[in-house]
């Protein structure tokens, strides 16, 4: 068996190397990585002090382990999922084994498949809009106008109620007719694509607001069922839910947690955590979640405070260094109000104004 030495040992017989005397030649296998150190005084201080930063991250996550530990020992928790199934909410009581909500009914994702099947449409042939030269958006379209037909044909077929049926077989015609005309001219008008739109809208609004109804309805029973499971538990269980940029306003499992975590709880023991993906991993939501929880004792034990954690920690003083900058660059300060650390605020925009906040104000 063949022994190779690591590279620890390698650079161990580098830096023995610098202390032998320059009137000693190294081998000549040595010498495609040999060489002298140029690294300073000042930068192997600077290095090593970096590295207190970079070994700190290590140490929080063994550490986390045992907090994660620690928590769901003492704490029921409940981590609300985006999916495109209208969510997954998880259950953890302490002693016993994580239990999965049932899912929400599958007209919900009925709903959202007919009505995304159209936005798509706009997505297929946006980038051609009055180009009849480029004839490249016809594959595709011919393609998805088949599974489109497919959806039609099997409508009645779906657990569905007559009335949304009926509302879901007028949007697939739709989309067929404006299929067909495109691929019949051999062109996409953008008078057409407007025109499409217009029609569809009021349909489209339909499903959503059925969709809406289903996921919450559904949510509302598990966690009335939750709650009144837990009992007295119910006021130290924490709760989060992930969202991304575009889903965070009026966050739809955030909201229906509100309700029966009430507005003292909401970013205390109800949070809101943000990410860059639509999709997170029950994971990664408690190793969120348990990092946020652990902060906060760290914030009371050098600070005195208990929610200090939960904000960029150097915003105050940023905050103070922004205004004294911009008053030397003859700038006016542009900043939000000042919020106290533990703000039971909602976690999303709450400043009212003008202008239309959802669909049926569009009308």
């Amino acid at each position: 068996m063949k022994f190779f030495p690591c590279m620890a040992v390698a650079a161990l017989l580098l830096a023995s190397s610098s202390a032998v005397t320059n009137a000693q030649t190294l081998p000549a296998y040595m010498a495609p990585i040999s060489g002298k150190s140029a690294a300073t005084v000042s930068d192997i201080a600077t290095r090593d002090m970096l590295a207190l930063n970079t070994g700190m991250f290590e140490l929080y996550g063994n550490a986390a382990k045992i907090f994660q530990k620690n928590i769901l020992d003492k704490h029921p928790v409940i981590l609300a999922l985006f999916s495109g199934a209208g969510g997954r909410m998880i259950l953890h009581r302490p002693g016993m084994a994580p239990m999965d909500a049932p899912q929400v009914p599958i007209v919900y994702q009925l709903l959202k498949s007919v009505g995304h099947s159209t936005m798509a449409l706009a997505q297929v042939v946006g980038p051609y809009v009055d180009n009849p030269d480029d004839k490249s958006w016809r594959g595709a379209m011919l393609a998805y106008r088949s599974r489109m037909q497919s959806a039609l044909d099997g409508l009645d077929a779906t657990p569905m109620e007559p009335g949304w049926r009926d509302n879901n077989r007028t949007i697939l015609q739709n989309n067929l007719a404006f299929m067909d005309e495109c691929v019949a001219k051999g062109v996409v008008p953008f008078a057409a694509l407007e025109a499409f739109g217009k029609k569809q809208a009021p349909y489209l609004a339909k499903n959503v607001a059925w969709a809406a109804q289903t996921q919450v309805g559904h949510w509302m029973t598990v966690l009335a069922d939750w709650k009144k499971q837990l009992g007295a538990d119910w006021d130290k269980t924490y709760a989060a839910s992930n969202t991304i940029y575009v889903a965070r306003q009026n966050n739809v499992l955030f909201s229906i947690l509100a309700q029966f975590f009430g507005p003292d709880a909401i970013n205390s023991r109800l949070l809101l955590i943000e990410t860059v993906s639509f999709t997170t991993t029950p994971a990664d939501m408690l190793e969120s979640l348990t990092r946020i929880i652990a902060d906060r004792s760290v914030g009371s034990l050098f600070f005195g405070n208990y929610h200090l954690m939960d904000y960029e920690l150097m915003g105050g003083d940023a905050r103070v260094a922004i205004v004294a900058e911009t008053g030397k660059r003859g700038m006016t300060p542009f900043l939000p109000p000042v919020v106290p650390f533990g703000s039971k605020q909602w976690p999303t925009l709450v400043t009212t104004g003008p202008g239309p906040a959802s669909i049926a104000d569009l009308k």
